[in-house]
């Protein structure tokens, strides 16, 4: 830092309005018609004053709409960040900024009020209008965001590749395999530009993996279709790393016969016990199934969840 620019930002940080300002917008964000109500103030005088600290990097604004918005720089350069911590602790001991913190606190207040307000007025329609807003279900979007990042994930069965695309951002890679070259075409174009997504051509009851390279395999709407659900599952195990996690959503036991025929369903569901059987002697443990809730607009059976692990390592 220059002796001009020390002299300048100490001129700058002298007048006590800018202290107080900066105080003010420490911990939140204030548009100017909220930091005229705190700081008692003129807009002038503030827009002012703010024009000031703006330009010496000591607070960012940003635009929303009609409004802008101010805070304090999230992280001023050191100079400046020594310059407002020597003289901070006094001007927050001033009068003048005691009554600022006092009318700052209730213009908080009032906004969450207004925040409290608007949900106890749209609890009713809350599901709706959120649904308008973002999309129907659309905080499952974020879950596999629980997801370790480092972990390698199987979708197997993968289909047109739909549910890989929306794991890859997440994890280190997905692997999908399907038997189908139809779907995997579709896959590999919905894909295209995901470069930790790999496609693999191959059955289910012997997929082109290798003993533990994933950390977690997806069967999702798959498992009806295998001849042989039992050998499908012990080749997953086979796949899965030590303490690897395993999830299977499918249909519950129905009776839509039609399936068998229009679309090829080996299985007309699957019940718990049945699921254990199989499970259980490939290696798995800590079975856990959960019949999820239906949705009323779908036509075909309800499904579950179920979530088991392969043995930790020693």
């Amino acid at each position: 830092m220059n002796t001009i620019a020390i002299f300048d930002r100490l001129s700058a940080l002298a007048d006590p309005i800018r202290g107080r300002l900066l105080l003010t917008l420490e911990g939140q964000e204030l548009t100017v018609r909220e930091l005229q109500a705190v700081l008692q103030l003129p807009q002038s005088t503030v827009s002012r004053h703010l024009k000031v600290l703006a330009d010496l990097g000591l607070i960012a604004t940003r635009s929303e709409g009609t409004s802008n918005w101010y805070r304090m720089a999230r992280e001023p350069e050191p100079g400046r960040r020594r310059l407002w911590l020597a003289i901070r602790d006094e001007v927050a001991g001033s009068a003048a900024a005691r009554r600022d913190a006092a009318r700052l606190t209730r213009i908080l207040s009032e906004r969450h009020q207004t925040s409290q307000r608007f949900f106890a007025s749209a609890a009713g329609q809350w599901d709706q209008l959120r649904s308008e807003l973002f999309g129907r279900s659309s905080e499952l979007l974020a879950l596999p965001a629980l997801l370790e990042e480092s972990w390698t994930v199987g979708d197997l069965g993968c289909g047109t590749g739909s549910l890989a695309a929306l794991l890859a951002p997440f994890v280190h890679r997905v692997i999908g395999v399907d038997e189908s070259a139809a779907m995997l075409k579709t896959a590999r174009q919905r894909t295209r530009e995901l470069p930790n997504v790999e496609l693999r051509n191959g059955a289910l009851e012997a997929p082109p993996l290798a003993a533990g390279e994933l950390d977690a395999a997806l069967l999702l709407l798959v498992l009806h279709h295998a001849p042989d659900p039992a050998r499908v599952l012990s080749a997953v195990h086979r796949a899965l790393k030590p303490g690897g996690k395993l999830l299977v959503m499918d249909m519950q036991p129905h009776e839509h016969l039609e399936y068998r025929e229009q679309m090829g369903h080996q299985w007309l569901g699957f019940a718990e016990p049945e699921l254990r059987g199989w499970l259980e002697p490939a290696g798995y443990a800590g079975v856990r199934c959960i019949a999820l809730p239906p949705d009323p607009k779908a036509k075909g059976p309800p499904l579950f969840a179920l979530t088991a692990r392969t043995a930790p390592s020693p």
